[in-house]
């Protein structure tokens, strides 16, 4: 229940009191008038800073400028930021903010509009203006514009981080330009930047979507040379897994991961799961169930959901209607498409019965 009046009341008699009103006490009213949409109450609260012996400083306003935009308030955001810019020296932190909430929001033309701004006034944007605008570029399909605007960095002193190659690496393959993508990731040396395991990952997702086997184990291989930031994780294991096609695969991928210590995710097992379940691999779906319940990390609703589907497409229809009685029974809710499965299955069941009978 959102007490707003009674909170009015309590600010006000803490503000007769010296230093009960501190920076932690602000910036939780604010967040939460402005997580309530209460804009004009946000900002006045940051007008009333003085009368709470409080400075009206610059950390304060961006506090206020992130809290609006978080809050979907980037328009107020904005038109605030430009009132107050004479009052606060010009901080690209401030900039970004509201470069960020536009993003955030998904108004590229909002997005390029302000960036056009920050460009022309006399701050100078930084790693994480780049990387904002980049990353919302590439998220709208914008791909050339942020490879564009990724090597115009350089030339204007600002060297890409790790975090906005990743970004553009990423946007590249998702568009299908993974030669592109790969001499990115070749320069990175150069660069001065050293890839992680994401920039790998990135990669060697996209390659295995169009079975370019090969350079995925060249890449993997590669990984576990280089070590640290950029050792395989169990993302990296799941799309090799995703790739496997016998049970030998799926053997010597586990190995691997055993050996550098990276442990199974209650998703690795779900993977593992489907796979010898597409495969008719009894045994090993049996098996590969009871690790996971020794494990901890199981058996899951998605766990559930594997056996009912696949034991159904084998036409072991009471096998599979005993799993979703066992899902339900833990309190595990069915997707709807399980649900409609379950019901179709005891309608055919029934149906067997009555002609049965009938027989």
């Amino acid at each position: 229940m959102k007490r707003f009046g009674e909170l009015s009341q309590v600010l006000d008699e803490m503000s007769k009191r010296k230093k009960l009103i501190d920076e932690g006490t602000y910036g939780v009213v604010i967040h939460r008038y402005a997580a309530a949409h209460k804009v004009e109450e946000a900002v006045e609260f940051f007008y009333k800073r003085k009368e709470f012996g409080l400075q009206q400083e610059l950390i304060a306003f961006q506090t206020l400028l992130l809290s609006l935009c978080r809050y979907k308030h980037v328009e107020a955001a904005e038109l605030l930021f430009h009132n107050k810019r004479s009052e606060f020296r010009d901080d690209i932190k401030t900039w970004n903010i509201i470069l960020n909430g536009w993003c955030v929001l998904g108004s590229l033309p909002d997005a390029k509009r302000f960036w056009k701004v920050i460009v022309a006034s006399k701050c100078i944007p930084d790693i994480f203006t780049y990387g904002i605008f980049i990353n919302a570029l590439s998220k709208s399909g914008k791909i050339s514009t942020a490879v564009k605007l990724f090597r115009s960095m350089s030339e204007k002193g600002c060297r890409p981080d790790v975090a906005v190659c990743n970004c553009i690496i990423d946007g590249l393959c998702f568009k299908k330009r993974i030669p592109e993508a790969l001499a990115i990731f070749r320069d990175m040396n150069e660069m001065d930047c050293s890839p992680n395991v994401a920039t790998y990952n990135s990669l060697i997702k996209h390659l295995c979507k169009i079975r370019r086997l090969e350079k995925v184990h060249e890449l993997f291989d590669e990984m576990e040379d280089r070590g640290g930031d950029c050792l395989p994780n169990a993302l990296t294991y799941g799309y090799l897994l995703k790739n496997a096609k016998k049970p030998e695969e799926v053997d010597k991928i586990l190995e691997r991961m055993v050996k550098s210590g990276c442990g199974l995710l209650g998703d690795t097992y779900n993977l593992i799961l489907r796979l010898f379940m597409d495969w008719g691999d009894e045994k090993r779906v049996k098996d590969t169930w009871n690790d996971m319940e020794r494990s901890g990390l199981g058996p899951d609703q998605r766990s559930y959901t594997i056996m009912v589907h696949g034991l159904y497409d084998k036409g072991r229809i009471e096998d599979a209607l005993s799993y979703f009685t066992d899902m339900v029974s833990k309190g595990m809710v069915a997707e709807p498409r399980t649900k409609l499965l379950v019901d179709a299955m005891n309608t055919k069941l029934k149906e067997g019965e009555e002609v049965g009978e009938m027989g």
